[in-house]
Protein backbone atom coordinates (compact mmCIF):
# COMPACT_ATOMS: atom_id res chain seq x y z
CA UNK A 1 0.00 0.00 0.00
CA UNK A 2 2.99 2.29 -0.56
CA UNK A 3 1.94 5.66 -2.03
CA UNK A 4 2.63 6.35 -5.71
CA UNK A 5 5.57 8.69 -6.37
CA UNK A 6 3.30 11.34 -7.89
CA UNK A 7 0.16 10.44 -5.94
CA UNK A 8 -1.35 12.24 -2.96
CA UNK A 9 0.86 12.64 0.09
CA UNK A 10 0.06 10.09 2.85
CA UNK A 11 -1.79 11.68 5.76
CA UNK A 12 -1.80 11.19 9.50
CA UNK A 13 -5.36 9.84 9.16
CA UNK A 14 -4.21 7.23 6.65
CA UNK A 15 -1.48 6.03 9.03
CA UNK A 16 -4.03 5.87 11.88
CA UNK A 17 -6.44 3.81 9.75
CA UNK A 18 -3.73 1.35 8.67
CA UNK A 19 -2.40 0.96 12.22
CA UNK A 20 -5.90 0.70 13.72
CA UNK A 21 -5.34 3.53 16.22
CA UNK A 22 -6.48 7.10 16.70
CA UNK A 23 -4.97 10.11 14.96
CA UNK A 24 -3.82 11.42 18.38
CA UNK A 25 -1.92 8.19 19.04
CA UNK A 26 -0.12 8.44 15.70
CA UNK A 27 0.77 12.06 16.50
CA UNK A 28 2.24 11.07 19.87
CA UNK A 29 4.35 8.30 18.34
CA UNK A 30 5.58 10.41 15.42
CA UNK A 31 6.46 13.34 17.68
CA UNK A 32 8.21 11.26 20.32
CA UNK A 33 5.57 11.64 23.02
CA UNK A 34 5.15 9.28 25.95
CA UNK A 35 2.22 7.16 27.06
CA UNK A 36 1.97 4.77 24.09
CA UNK A 37 2.54 1.04 24.61
CA UNK A 38 5.51 -0.48 22.80
CA UNK A 39 3.34 -2.82 20.71
CA UNK A 40 1.19 0.09 19.52
CA UNK A 41 4.27 2.17 18.73
CA UNK A 42 5.57 -0.67 16.58
CA UNK A 43 2.27 -0.89 14.63
CA UNK A 44 2.35 2.84 14.00
CA UNK A 45 5.97 2.77 12.82
CA UNK A 46 5.19 -0.11 10.46
CA UNK A 47 2.27 1.85 9.01
CA UNK A 48 4.46 4.94 8.61
CA UNK A 49 7.08 2.92 6.75
CA UNK A 50 4.53 1.15 4.54
CA UNK A 51 2.80 4.36 3.50
CA UNK A 52 5.99 6.41 3.25
CA UNK A 53 4.49 9.01 5.58
CA UNK A 54 6.68 12.07 6.27
CA UNK A 55 5.60 14.31 9.17
CA UNK A 56 4.84 17.94 8.35
CA UNK A 57 7.67 19.86 10.02
CA UNK A 58 5.54 22.96 10.72
CA UNK A 59 2.82 20.92 12.38
CA UNK A 60 5.40 18.91 14.29
CA UNK A 61 6.95 22.12 15.63
CA UNK A 62 3.57 23.23 16.96
CA UNK A 63 3.26 20.00 18.91
CA UNK A 64 6.83 19.64 20.16
CA UNK A 65 7.71 23.36 20.34
CA UNK A 66 10.96 22.35 18.66
CA UNK A 67 12.30 23.14 15.19
CA UNK A 68 14.70 20.20 14.98
CA UNK A 69 17.47 22.60 13.93
CA UNK A 70 20.60 24.06 15.52
CA UNK A 71 22.48 27.20 14.45
CA UNK A 72 26.25 26.88 14.11
CA UNK A 73 27.63 30.42 14.25
CA UNK A 74 31.28 31.03 13.33
CA UNK A 75 32.45 34.55 14.12
CA UNK A 76 34.68 34.72 11.04
CA UNK A 77 34.24 35.63 7.35
CA UNK A 78 33.20 32.87 4.98
CA UNK A 79 36.51 33.12 3.07
CA UNK A 80 38.52 32.33 6.19
CA UNK A 81 36.26 29.47 7.27
CA UNK A 82 36.54 27.68 3.93
CA UNK A 83 40.31 28.21 3.63
CA UNK A 84 41.21 26.88 7.10
CA UNK A 85 40.95 23.09 7.63
CA UNK A 86 40.42 23.66 11.36
CA UNK A 87 36.86 24.83 10.72
CA UNK A 88 36.12 22.03 8.28
CA UNK A 89 37.26 19.40 10.77
CA UNK A 90 35.25 20.91 13.62
CA UNK A 91 32.15 21.22 11.44
CA UNK A 92 32.49 17.58 10.44
CA UNK A 93 32.38 16.52 14.08
CA UNK A 94 29.37 18.75 14.76
CA UNK A 95 27.52 17.64 11.62
CA UNK A 96 27.96 13.93 12.32
CA UNK A 97 26.73 14.24 15.88
CA UNK A 98 23.69 16.32 14.95
CA UNK A 99 22.81 14.03 12.04
CA UNK A 100 22.87 11.02 14.35
CA UNK A 101 20.29 12.83 16.51
CA UNK A 102 18.14 13.72 13.45
CA UNK A 103 18.89 17.41 13.98
CA UNK A 104 19.53 19.87 11.15
CA UNK A 105 22.54 22.19 11.03
CA UNK A 106 22.19 25.83 9.98
CA UNK A 107 25.56 27.48 9.27
CA UNK A 108 26.02 31.23 9.82
CA UNK A 109 29.10 33.46 9.34
CA UNK A 110 30.07 36.99 10.38
CA UNK A 111 31.30 38.75 7.26
CA UNK A 112 30.56 42.34 8.33
CA UNK A 113 29.41 44.09 11.50
CA UNK A 114 25.93 44.38 10.00
CA UNK A 115 25.68 40.58 10.07
CA UNK A 116 25.33 40.65 13.85
CA UNK A 117 21.88 42.26 13.59
CA UNK A 118 20.77 39.66 11.06
CA UNK A 119 22.07 36.77 13.18
CA UNK A 120 20.55 38.24 16.34
CA UNK A 121 17.12 38.53 14.73
CA UNK A 122 17.31 34.96 13.49
CA UNK A 123 18.42 33.51 16.82
CA UNK A 124 15.63 35.29 18.68
CA UNK A 125 12.99 34.42 16.07
CA UNK A 126 12.35 30.84 17.18
CA UNK A 127 13.92 29.33 14.05
CA UNK A 128 16.36 27.07 15.93
CA UNK A 129 16.36 25.13 19.21
CA UNK A 130 19.91 26.04 20.22
CA UNK A 131 23.25 27.36 19.00
CA UNK A 132 26.90 26.35 18.77
CA UNK A 133 29.28 29.31 18.58
CA UNK A 134 33.03 29.39 18.08
CA UNK A 135 36.00 31.52 17.02
CA UNK A 136 34.57 34.30 19.18
CA UNK A 137 36.50 37.50 19.86
CA UNK A 138 36.60 39.36 23.16
CA UNK A 139 34.14 42.10 22.16
CA UNK A 140 31.81 39.73 20.32
CA UNK A 141 28.10 40.51 20.87
CA UNK A 142 26.97 36.98 19.94
CA UNK A 143 26.92 35.50 23.48
CA UNK A 144 24.78 38.40 24.73
CA UNK A 145 22.40 37.87 21.80
CA UNK A 146 22.01 34.18 22.66
CA UNK A 147 21.45 35.05 26.32
CA UNK A 148 18.78 37.65 25.51
CA UNK A 149 17.04 35.16 23.23
CA UNK A 150 17.07 32.55 26.01
CA UNK A 151 18.68 30.19 23.52
CA UNK A 152 20.58 27.14 24.84
CA UNK A 153 24.16 27.61 23.65
CA UNK A 154 27.49 25.78 23.77
CA UNK A 155 30.71 27.61 22.91
CA UNK A 156 33.93 26.52 21.27
CA UNK A 157 36.78 28.00 23.29
CA UNK A 158 37.23 29.34 26.81
CA UNK A 159 34.84 32.24 27.44
CA UNK A 160 36.36 35.70 27.88
CA UNK A 161 33.60 38.10 26.86
CA UNK A 162 31.78 40.67 28.98
CA UNK A 163 29.48 38.88 31.42
CA UNK A 164 31.03 35.43 30.87
CA UNK A 165 31.72 35.17 34.60
CA UNK A 166 28.03 35.47 35.48
CA UNK A 167 26.05 32.42 36.62
CA UNK A 168 25.09 30.05 35.19
CA UNK A 169 28.53 29.17 33.98
CA UNK A 170 28.73 29.03 30.16
CA UNK A 171 29.09 25.58 28.62
CA UNK A 172 32.12 25.27 26.36
CA UNK A 173 34.61 22.86 24.84
CA UNK A 174 38.27 23.76 24.47
CA UNK A 175 41.71 22.20 24.28
CA UNK A 176 44.42 22.68 26.90
CA UNK A 177 46.13 25.44 24.93
CA UNK A 178 48.59 26.41 27.63
CA UNK A 179 49.86 22.88 28.07
CA UNK A 180 50.11 22.36 24.31
CA UNK A 181 52.22 25.50 23.98
CA UNK A 182 54.42 24.47 26.90
CA UNK A 183 55.08 21.11 25.24
CA UNK A 184 56.08 22.84 21.99
CA UNK A 185 58.51 25.27 23.61
CA UNK A 186 60.00 22.72 25.99
CA UNK A 187 60.68 20.47 23.01
CA UNK A 188 62.59 23.31 21.33
CA UNK A 189 64.52 24.04 24.53
CA UNK A 190 65.36 20.35 24.81
CA UNK A 191 66.84 20.51 21.32
CA UNK A 192 69.22 23.24 22.46
CA UNK A 193 67.34 26.21 20.98
CA UNK A 194 67.70 29.43 22.96
CA UNK A 195 66.26 32.27 20.83
CA UNK A 196 62.73 30.97 20.42
CA UNK A 197 60.21 33.25 18.74
CA UNK A 198 56.42 32.89 18.76
CA UNK A 199 53.83 33.71 16.09
CA UNK A 200 50.53 34.28 17.88
CA UNK A 201 46.94 34.38 16.74
CA UNK A 202 44.75 37.44 17.40
CA UNK A 203 45.11 38.27 21.09
CA UNK A 204 41.40 39.06 21.43
CA UNK A 205 40.80 35.28 21.25
CA UNK A 206 41.41 33.09 24.28
CA UNK A 207 43.15 30.31 22.36
CA UNK A 208 45.83 32.76 21.21
CA UNK A 209 46.21 34.28 24.69
CA UNK A 210 46.52 30.85 26.34
CA UNK A 211 49.13 29.66 23.83
CA UNK A 212 51.16 32.83 24.34
CA UNK A 213 50.95 32.30 28.12
CA UNK A 214 52.13 28.71 27.68
CA UNK A 215 55.09 29.97 25.62
CA UNK A 216 56.01 32.40 28.40
CA UNK A 217 55.67 29.75 31.11
CA UNK A 218 57.91 27.30 29.25
CA UNK A 219 60.59 29.97 28.82
CA UNK A 220 60.34 30.78 32.52
CA UNK A 221 59.94 34.51 32.04
CA UNK A 222 56.80 36.64 32.24
CA UNK A 223 58.24 39.18 29.80
CA UNK A 224 60.13 37.58 26.90
CA UNK A 225 62.00 39.70 24.38
CA UNK A 226 59.23 41.61 22.51
CA UNK A 227 61.27 41.27 19.31
CA UNK A 228 60.50 37.54 19.44
CA UNK A 229 56.69 37.97 19.39
CA UNK A 230 54.59 38.65 16.27
CA UNK A 231 50.89 38.31 15.44
CA UNK A 232 50.09 36.08 12.45
CA UNK A 233 46.29 36.24 12.68
CA UNK A 234 45.90 32.42 12.46
CA UNK A 235 46.36 32.56 8.65
CA UNK A 236 49.11 31.32 6.31
CA UNK A 237 49.63 34.81 4.89
CA UNK A 238 49.84 36.19 8.42
CA UNK A 239 52.43 33.58 9.37
CA UNK A 240 54.50 34.48 6.31
CA UNK A 241 54.39 38.17 7.18
CA UNK A 242 55.04 37.61 10.91
CA UNK A 243 58.09 35.44 10.17
CA UNK A 244 59.56 38.22 8.05
CA UNK A 245 58.99 40.70 10.89
CA UNK A 246 60.69 38.38 13.36
CA UNK A 247 63.72 37.82 11.15
CA UNK A 248 64.10 41.56 10.63
CA UNK A 249 63.79 42.29 14.36
CA UNK A 250 65.78 39.30 15.67
CA UNK A 251 67.96 37.81 12.93
CA UNK A 252 69.71 35.57 15.49
CA UNK A 253 66.53 33.60 16.37
CA UNK A 254 67.02 29.84 16.10
CA UNK A 255 63.44 28.54 16.55
CA UNK A 256 59.83 29.59 16.18
CA UNK A 257 56.63 28.30 17.74
CA UNK A 258 53.75 29.14 15.40
CA UNK A 259 50.39 28.89 17.18
CA UNK A 260 48.69 27.20 14.21
CA UNK A 261 49.80 24.93 11.39
CA UNK A 262 48.67 27.45 8.79
CA UNK A 263 50.91 30.12 10.30
CA UNK A 264 53.75 27.61 10.55
CA UNK A 265 53.42 26.88 6.82
CA UNK A 266 53.58 30.59 6.10
CA UNK A 267 56.67 30.85 8.29
CA UNK A 268 58.33 28.00 6.36
CA UNK A 269 57.80 29.88 3.09
CA UNK A 270 59.50 32.99 4.47
CA UNK A 271 62.39 31.01 5.95
CA UNK A 272 62.92 29.28 2.61
CA UNK A 273 62.84 32.62 0.77
CA UNK A 274 65.40 34.07 3.24
CA UNK A 275 67.72 31.12 2.76
CA UNK A 276 67.25 29.74 6.30
CA UNK A 277 67.39 25.93 6.56
CA UNK A 278 64.76 24.12 8.63
CA UNK A 279 65.55 22.74 11.16
CA UNK A 280 69.32 23.27 10.89
CA UNK A 281 69.17 27.08 11.14
CA UNK A 282 65.65 27.59 12.50
CA UNK A 283 63.48 24.88 14.06
CA UNK A 284 59.69 25.24 13.60
CA UNK A 285 56.77 23.87 15.64
CA UNK A 286 53.09 24.39 14.77
CA UNK A 287 49.76 23.72 16.48
CA UNK A 288 46.69 21.65 15.41
CA UNK A 289 48.15 18.64 13.52
CA UNK A 290 45.78 19.07 10.59
CA UNK A 291 46.49 18.44 6.90
CA UNK A 292 48.93 21.39 6.48
CA UNK A 293 51.29 19.76 8.99
CA UNK A 294 51.70 16.61 6.89
CA UNK A 295 51.94 18.60 3.63
CA UNK A 296 54.66 20.93 4.94
CA UNK A 297 58.21 20.79 3.61
CA UNK A 298 59.80 19.54 5.80
CA UNK A 299 56.94 17.74 7.62
CA UNK A 300 55.90 19.84 10.57
CA UNK A 301 56.44 19.07 14.23
CA UNK A 302 53.19 20.21 15.81
CA UNK A 303 50.83 19.96 18.76
CA UNK A 304 47.86 17.70 18.09
CA UNK A 305 44.38 18.59 19.26
CA UNK A 306 41.43 16.42 18.24
CA UNK A 307 39.41 19.11 16.46
CA UNK A 308 36.73 16.77 15.14
CA UNK A 309 36.15 15.31 18.60
CA UNK A 310 35.84 18.83 19.99
CA UNK A 311 33.05 19.44 17.48
CA UNK A 312 31.33 16.21 18.52
CA UNK A 313 31.56 17.16 22.19
CA UNK A 314 30.05 20.60 21.52
CA UNK A 315 27.09 19.02 19.73
CA UNK A 316 26.65 16.34 22.42
CA UNK A 317 26.57 18.93 25.17
CA UNK A 318 23.95 20.98 23.32
CA UNK A 319 21.79 17.94 22.56
CA UNK A 320 21.90 16.97 26.23
CA UNK A 321 21.06 20.55 27.20
CA UNK A 322 18.05 20.51 24.87
CA UNK A 323 16.86 17.05 25.91
CA UNK A 324 18.54 14.90 28.59
CA UNK A 325 17.28 11.80 26.73
CA UNK A 326 19.23 12.71 23.57
CA UNK A 327 22.93 12.16 22.86
CA UNK A 328 25.43 10.64 25.22
CA UNK A 329 26.57 14.06 26.39
CA UNK A 330 30.09 14.50 27.69
CA UNK A 331 29.94 11.20 29.56
CA UNK A 332 32.10 9.58 26.89
CA UNK A 333 34.61 12.37 27.32
CA UNK A 334 36.05 10.97 30.53
CA UNK A 335 38.63 8.77 28.91
CA UNK A 336 42.37 8.39 28.93
CA UNK A 337 44.50 8.57 25.83
CA UNK A 338 43.24 5.90 23.45
CA UNK A 339 45.13 3.19 21.66
CA UNK A 340 45.19 5.36 18.53
CA UNK A 341 47.06 8.05 20.43
CA UNK A 342 44.13 10.48 20.55
CA UNK A 343 44.45 13.14 23.23
CA UNK A 344 42.80 12.37 26.52
CA UNK A 345 39.86 14.42 27.71
CA UNK A 346 39.07 15.85 31.12
CA UNK A 347 35.95 17.63 32.34
CA UNK A 348 36.06 20.89 34.23
CA UNK A 349 33.70 20.92 37.23
CA UNK A 350 30.68 23.14 36.67
CA UNK A 351 27.66 24.38 38.56
CA UNK A 352 25.22 21.89 37.04
CA UNK A 353 25.18 18.12 36.50
CA UNK A 354 28.55 16.58 35.66
CA UNK A 355 27.55 15.80 32.09
CA UNK A 356 26.81 19.50 31.52
CA UNK A 357 30.17 20.79 32.73
CA UNK A 358 32.63 22.50 30.37
CA UNK A 359 35.06 20.10 28.69
CA UNK A 360 38.80 20.56 28.16
CA UNK A 361 40.47 18.13 25.74
CA UNK A 362 44.13 17.18 25.86
CA UNK A 363 46.98 18.24 23.57
CA UNK A 364 49.98 16.16 22.51
CA UNK A 365 53.24 16.99 20.72
CA UNK A 366 53.83 15.18 17.43
CA UNK A 367 57.51 15.28 16.44
CA UNK A 368 58.44 15.42 12.75
CA UNK A 369 61.33 16.78 10.73
CA UNK A 370 60.91 20.56 11.17
CA UNK A 371 62.13 20.55 14.78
Amino acid sequence: MVSEPNGPRPTLEAVAALAGVSRATVSRVVNGGAGVRAAVQERVREAVAELGYVPNSAARSLVTRRTGAVAVVIAEPETRVFSDPFFGRQLRGISRELAAADTQLLLMFVEHRADYDRIGRYLSGGHVDGALMFSLHRDDPLPAMAERAGLPTVYGGRPDWAGADRAPRPLYVDTDNRDGARQAVRHLLGRGRRRIAVITGPLDQTSAVDRLDGYREALGTPEPDPRLIADGGFTAQGGERAMAELLDAAPDLDAVFACSDLMANGALRTLRARGRRVPQDVAVVGYDDLEPAAWADPPLTTVRQDVEEMGRLMARLLLRLLDPRKGDGAEGADRAEGADGAPGVARVPGDGPAELAPVITGARLVVRESA
